[in-house]
């Protein structure tokens, strides 16, 4: 892979997507398009952006993009801004992408997403998914991870840390698509499904997640 594209390389799932490439000697080129500076790489390439106004760009042609942008409703202040993080600027860039000739997308979503869900977050989901279908990517994956399992976050979230300490304790008679699942194994996914870049659309639900 001559260059891979990388969105959201500074959120818990986009770190190790990010140091999983930089580490992968089958990866040429990462560029990782970020609002704050990332740790400098030899073969990192780090535009500081604003994806209010992304810019045109001949970084955009790559052979594969990986997705991990999101944020939270409470983060983001608003239903309207949080939809302008999950599904706005991940539909940006995937559209500079993709007239730049980018053939191969695959995006972190979530277990449930559905553009018809009464949830939020899930309907948003469900909705950036779709909108991403119509694009044309030669090869689409959507990974659905259940509740993610990264060690401590930058910032607070009780109902995660909750629900973690539940699903760890109850693991065992847990189902696995609804287990919750480690960060470096949802990046593992996302790697893979570029590297095998299939054709058409695919989904990989989180039983399907190999955290070996």
């Amino acid at each position: 892979m001559k260059r891979l594209l990388i969105l959201g390389a500074t959120g818990l799932v986009g770190q190790h997507v990010l140091a999983q490439a930089l580490g992968d000697p089958s990866v040429a080129q990462v560029v990782a398009p970020t609002r704050r500076t990332l740790t400098p790489h030899p073969k990192l390439l780090n535009p500081i952006v604003d994806f209010k106004a992304l810019p045109q760009t001949d970084w955009w042609a790559a052979d594969a993009v990986v997705c991990c942008l999101g944020t939270t409703l409470k983060l983001a202040g608003s239903p309207s801004a949080f939809r302008e993080v999950d599904h706005d600027h991940v539909l940006a860039a995937a559209r500079l992408a993709r007239a730049a000739g980018t053939p191969t997308f695959a995006l972190n979503s979530s277990l449930g997403a559905s553009a018809g869900s009464g949830n939020l977050y899930l309907r948003t989901k469900g909705e950036t998914e779709d909108d991403l279908a119509a694009l044309g990517f030669a090869s689409l994956t959507l990974v659905r991870p259940s509740l993610l399992d990264g060690g401590p976050r930058p910032d607070t979230r009780p109902g995660e840390a909750v629900g973690l300490w539940l699903s760890r304790l109850a693991r065992p008679l847990i189902p696995s698509r609804y287990r919750a699942v480690r960060t470096d194994a949802v990046a593992r996914a996302l790697l893979q499904a570029v590297r095998q870049a299939k054709p058409g659309r695919w989904r990989v639900d989180n039983a399907e997640i190999s955290e070996a």
